[in-house]
């Protein structure tokens, strides 16, 4: 790994898919397969024992069957060989039986789906752990009115509940996507040269069948060497959920510009005018950097996906396998990043109100237009307005005082709301209040999905 990713990896997902990791779930493959095979009656079963008990990464000079890989078209083929010379040591007519009746991309492509699998585990800690830290928020700021911003200008009042609900809801969705996505994906890949398990005749299936329930994965109907539109949409998901965590960290940047302060990203102690980013903006902008290279992974698998013809593809799979890990390290830096930042988060409450209110009350005219069109009709009601907008702007005004004014001083033609109503019109408070009613179902209901997935960890995440 280039010194300049690590800005953008976590120490968990480097050691998951680092050179170790993935020699162990190639392993991992081969010695589920000598166990199938033996007890199909295809091997000798001390054939079988002999090959699994040296299937250890740390038995291997992993370094050096990376490097071979570059020579040798991937992984696989420095692998194999190496671990039927070690085999043959011990027991020479077993190292025969070494990845037989198999392919290199069945154990390359199963061996990805356990590291994927893995992965999604700790990527759905970071998921659940970020959404039920937005939902304890809002739980603990009701009512708490702030102004809502469409294209970065003020859109009207809102509450803070609603924005958290805003927040909360994809980053759900999107552990839920994953979970039903990882069910379809999650599968043994084991088909043999061609894709037909020929060389192990009837017994190919009971084999296959065997290798899934000890590995954990899915039974598919057939090899799906160049089927890949199901781990498509598995890396779709996951580019997804990182547009969602740059969408949030950047959020949370603008709204902890000083010159908005509805957020602080600094800790207490922070020393002032310091020139290094505090840990929360620093946190942010690795999430960003995180996200910035999802939709580049996604495209390049989508390329792979497309070029797998006939029944293998020529150097796509092998392709993918580089593009899975950047995918999967980026989102979980992201999610790494956004809890960090989030357990440092500092809501500013009162900004929020000064700022709402900083609008000298243009960001109720909407209310104000609809309640004076049920009395003066819709084009009289239209008219004032521009006239009380300029005013506002011209000369500072403030819009309340002036619709109040005109009200006393009776220069609205036609019955009109009386002053206490037009006040409330006006109220922050009470625009607040309203914003949280509409989405407290929704709110209710993010919280019990979120109870559910923390109650009944997802099965296809769990380990061997």
């Amino acid at each position: 790994m280039l010194a300049t990713e690590a800005f953008l990896c976590t120490p968990e997902m480097q050691a998951l898919l680092g050179e170790q990791g993935w020699v162990q779930a190639v392993m991992d493959f081969e010695a589920a397969l000598v166990r199938a095979q033996a007890r199909q009656g295809l091997i000798p079963p001390a054939a079988a024992q002999a090959i699994a008990s040296l299937c250890r990464a740390e038995l291997y000079d992993v370094a050096a069957l990376v490097a071979a890989s570059g020579r040798e078209g991937g992984l696989a083929p420095p692998l194999v060989r190496r671990l039927r010379e070690n085999v043959a040591l011990f027991d020479p007519q077993a190292a025969a039986w070494v990845h037989w009746g198999c392919s290199d991309q069945d154990a390359m492509d199963t061996a990805l789906l356990l590291q994927i699998r893995r992965a999604l585990g700790l990527i759905e800690e970071g998921v659940l752990g970020l959404v039920g830290r937005l939902l304890d928020l809002a739980e603990q700021h009701p009512a708490t009115p702030l102004l809502a911003r469409c294209e970065l200008q003020p859109a009207g009042p809102s509450s803070l509940r609603q924005r958290l609900h805003q927040s909360c809801a994809p980053l759900l969705r999107s552990a839920q996507a994953l979970r039903q996505q990882a069910g379809q994906a999650l599968l043994l890949q084991l088909g043999g040269p061609g894709g037909g398990l020929g060389a192990m005749g009837e017994s190919g299936a009971a084999v296959a069948a065997a290798m899934a329930a000890e590995l954990r994965l899915g039974l598919p109907d057939g090899a799906w060497h160049t089927q890949r539109d199901r781990g498509l949409r598995l890396a779709t998901e996951l580019a997804l959920l990182s547009t969602e965590l740059a969408k949030l960290a950047r959020g949370w940047m603008l709204l902890a510009q000083p010159e908005l302060d509805e957020l602080c990203l600094d800790p207490a102690d922070a020393a002032p005018g310091s020139a290094t980013p505090p840990p929360g903006l620093a946190a942010c902008m690795q999430a960003l950097g995180a996200a910035r290279r999802a939709p580049q992974r996604l495209a390049s698998l989508l390329s792979c996906g497309q070029d797998q013809s006939l029944e293998g593809g020529l150097g796509s799979w092998q392709g993918e396998l580089v593009e899975w890990g950047g995918l999967l390290q980026g989102c979980h830096a992201g999610l790494r990043a956004l809890n960090q930042a989030a357990a440092a988060l500092h809501l500013q409450p009162r900004r929020m109100r000064e700022n709402l209110l900083a609008q000298r009350g243009l960001v109720f005219a909407e209310a104000l237009s609809l309640s004076l069109a049920r009395s003066l009709g819709a084009d009289p009601a239209q008219r004032l307005l521009q006239g009380w907008r300029r005013q506002v702007r011209e000369q500072g005004a403030d819009l309340q005082t002036l619709v109040l004014g005109w009200r006393e001083q009776e220069r609205l033609p036609g019955p009109v709301p009386g002053p206490d109503e037009l006040r409330a019109l006006f109220d922050p408070d009470a625009a607040a209040r309203r914003a949280d009613a509409r989405v407290a179902p929704g709110l209710a209901g993010l919280r019990a999905a979120w109870a559910g997935l923390m109650d009944q960890p997802c099965a296809h995440y769990a380990t061997h």
